[in-house]
């Protein structure tokens, strides 16, 4: 290419690049506009100019959106800054479902990767009328305000104002008879809360074991849904009343077991701490229980494969599950230094964890296989009767 060619392209790039700076410029002077024209509709205008602007901000983030994450994000705080919030949370009592619904929108969009505005909104005093909107029956809005409070309760200084609303007991009902999403939304707030140390009451009671067993059996146990539901079941075993329910849930201790088996490193920590939580409460009551489910395979592969937590827990739910306390002895801990030693022997000691490994999981699987051979032939053993829900 030639000088006089280079140079041509170099002054067409150029201008292509002031066009583009120019139609930034241009846009964001647009943007200014249009968020002072949005803030004093909310401020100042009558309910359908309310419901207009309430439209627009939606449409200006997703626009922003568009471009970039920042612009976006920059669009947000303006926004938030121009005083658009407290009005927005004042359509959420209006009597009118269109000012309610495009009210909420506004508010999540406003809220979503912006810590601020989610603080000024639960300020303003969004909460309550959210706990409202979440007894609703009008599943759209139900849903808008699950995922409202799903939001809003990912930032710290929200959380002991939601945990305190009574939201809790109405996202457990949104558990068991919400839409696919509202369940997701519900499990994720609850889970939100569930962190907050400054409430000094639970979050959950017993209601919440059932539901939650039920969600669990339907997802994929490695999944983060898994991850958050089996922690929230974790919780409930510290309680007597959710000990029992998740024992008497039908499937309950299984689904555990299930989750021990296929789950994340995550998932398979809290679901074995639930199953230990039970044991160490009550050994007489729950040993036999846990072991008719299968529990041996997967908590032996949990204490090579898990978390140190979860390693831990496993060797000490397995001590528990023995046929008696004096057989701690033989705890898992040893069994692992057997093996280890018979592989030192076999392959010599720069091997020996390698193949110790090798020997535990082969251990492992052949013992699930036979716990799966009891399983099948206690289900084939089953009257009718026997297989329905109590």
């Amino acid at each position: 290419m030639g000088e006089e060619e280079q140079s041509s392209v170099g002054v067409e790039e150029e201008e292509e690049l002031a066009e583009k700076v120019e139609e930034a410029e241009t846009w964001n002077q647009r943007k200014q506009t249009l968020i002072l024209e949005i803030s004093s509709k909310l401020i100042h205008g009558d309910l359908e100019s309310k419901i207009e602007a309430a439209r627009d901000i939606r449409n200006l983030v997703r626009k922003s959106s568009s471009s970039s994450s920042s612009s976006s994000s920059k669009t947000r705080s303006k926004l938030g800054a121009a005083g658009v919030i407290p009005p927005l949370v004042l359509m959420l009592c209006s009597p009118n479902p269109d000012a309610r619904q495009v009210s909420l929108l506004a508010l999540l969009n406003l809220a979503v990767r912006n810590e601020r505005n989610k603080v000024k909104i639960v300020m303003a005093g969004a909460v309550p009328p959210l706990v409202e909107l979440l007894k609703f029956q009008n599943g759209s809005l139900r849903d808008l305000a699950t995922a409202a409070i799903l939001t809003l309760s990912a930032a710290a200084l929200n959380k002991p104002i939601i945990a305190d609303s009574g939201a809790a007991p109405l996202l457990v009902e949104i558990l068991s008879s919400g839409s696919v999403q509202g369940k997701v939304d519900a499990v994720t707030a609850l889970h939100n809360l569930s962190t907050c140390k400054e409430n000094s009451t639970a979050i959950l009671d017993a209601t919440a074991v059932r539901p939650l067993i039920n969600l669990l059996k339907e997802c994929k146990k490695y999944s983060k849904f898994a991850e958050k539901t089996t922690a929230l079941l974790e919780i409930l075993s510290n309680s007597e009343e959710g000990r029992t329910a998740i024992s008497n849930s039908e499937g309950g201790i299984l689904t555990l077991v299930e989750t021990v088996e296929d789950g994340s490193l995550i998932s398979t920590q809290h679901a074995v701490g639930a199953l230990l939580s039970m044991c160490q409460s009550c050994r007489d009551k729950y040993r036999e229980l846990i072991l008719n489910e299968g529990a041996v395979p997967g908590l032996l592969r949990l204490t090579v494969d898990g978390t140190a937590e979860a390693r831990e827990r496993a060797r000490t739910l397995l001590d528990l599950l023995r046929d008696s306390p004096q057989q701690k002895q033989l705890a898992s801990s040893v069994l692992e230094r057997i093996v280890y030693d018979i592989a030192t022997r076999v392959d010599g000691a720069d091997k020996a964890a390698e193949t110790a490994k090798m020997l535990l999981e082969d251990m492992v699987k052949r013992s699930m296989e036979h716990s799966m051979d009891r399983i099948q032939q206690r289900a084939a053993s089953c009257t009718p009767s026997d297989t329905q829900s109590t």
